[in-house]
Parts: C-alpha cells; sequence; structure tokens
C-alpha cells in the first residue's frame, strides 16, 4: 500500500510542479516588473530562485504526507541510487516512474486549459534547439550536474534546511539558463514528457 500511496503522491506533485511552471514565469516577469528591476541582469535569476525555493518547500511537505512522493523522476532515482531512500526499490520505481509521466502529461493539460490566453508565451515546455544527439547529451550532462549538486548540497552544504533548498533552486536556475539554448534544460524527465505527449 505504501508503493501505491506514494505513486499517487508522485502524480499530485508532478501535475501541480508542471502547472505551476508556467504560474512561475508569470509571477517572475510580475515581481521583476513591480520591483522596476528589468534592467539588472540577475534580478530575473534571484526573484525565480526565491520563487522556486519557496515551491518546491510547499511541494517537499506534500511530498512528506504522500510517504516521501516526488515530482522529479531523476530526483527519485538520484536519492535511490545514493541509498538514501531505504524502502524504495526497482519495482517501486517501475509504478511512480508512469504516474510521474501521467502527472505530467495531467499538468501541462491543466496548464493549457486554465491559464489565461494573454500569457500564452508561458505555455511552452522544453524543446529541442540543437540535433538530436546533442540535445540528449546536454540534458543527460544537466541531469547528472543537477543531481551531483542535489547531492553535493545535502550532505556537505550548511545544516539549515532553508539555505540548503536556496542553494538546490539556484543550482537548478543555473543550469536551467545555461541549457536554455540546447534543450531548455528541464531536467525533469516527467516534465519534458508531458509537454512532448500534448
Amino acid at each position: 500500500m505504501g508503493v501505491i500511496k506514494t505513486a499517487i503522491g508522485d502524480a499530485l506533485l508532478t501535475s501541480m510542479w508542471v502547472f505551476s511552471m508556467p504560474l512561475l514565469k508569470i509571477f517572475t516577469s510580475k515581481i521583476v516588473g513591480f520591483l522596476g528591476a528589468q534592467t539588472l541582469p540577475l534580478a530575473t535569476l534571484m526573484v525565480s530562485t526565491v520563487l522556486v525555493s519557496i515551491l518546491v518547500m510547499i511541494f517537499s511537505f506534500i511530498g512528506n504526507v504522500f510517504g516521501g512522493a516526488s515530482f522529479n523522476p531523476a530526483a527519485s532515482m538520484t536519492f535511490h541510487v545514493a541509498g538514501l531512500k531505504k524502502n524504495d526499490s526497482i519495482l517501486s520505481m517501475a509504478v511512480r516512474f508512469p504516474a510521474q509521466a501521467a502527472g505530467g502529461v495531467a499538468g501541462v493539460k491543466a496548464a493549457l486549459g486554465l491559464i489565461p490566453a494573454e500569457y500564452s508565451n508561458t505555455l511552452t515546455g522544453p524543446s529541442l534547439k540543437v540535433d538530436l544527439h546533442t540535445g540528449a547529451v546536454a540534458e543527460g550532462l544537466f541531469t547528472f550536474g543537477r543531481s551531483l549538486a542535489l547531492l553535493l548540497i545535502m550532505f556537505m552544504g550548511p545544516k539549515n534546511g532553508w539555505v540548503k533548498q536556496w542553494l538546490v533552486s539556484l543550482a537548478t536556475a543555473i543550469l536551467v539558463l545555461t541549457g536554455s539554448r540546447f534543450t531548455g534544460a528541464p531536467m525533469n524527465p516527467a516534465r519534458a514528457f508531458g509537454w512532448a505527449y500534448v
């Protein structure tokens, strides 16, 4: 029963995460505009990092309620391979990954149906901007980099949970900005699948 509860949590969290990404773009641009900081080069990065940190903290709390559910299959696999999730097995991953993919599709469909048309420029997912092989290698390297940063911050980073979360969000934001010219660098297979499916 624990695997099913976690898989349901995975689907729910993934759909909420994928749905929140276009909203994150909207809120970031609105906040930067409100602050009058459009000309500052790092303003968008800092605002989006703070917003992502808040989202991840909320989603982590919800994930803990669902027995360790996650919105990112890459993070789930990272923790499993590192031995941090003692109750996870390859079989539980085989149940959780399709749930996360289905959640990604549900999140995209919800975003397309609920976000007003005036914000249609934010309703885009990752897309290949280079040839297939370069994109695959780039996405693999960015995902590996994020997973490595996640483990380093969790094990060797500061003791404060808020600071850890902010550092993970900052590392992710930097990798997303760096990878935007290759694939949009989702570093989240469920999010990429959701946008590719729709």
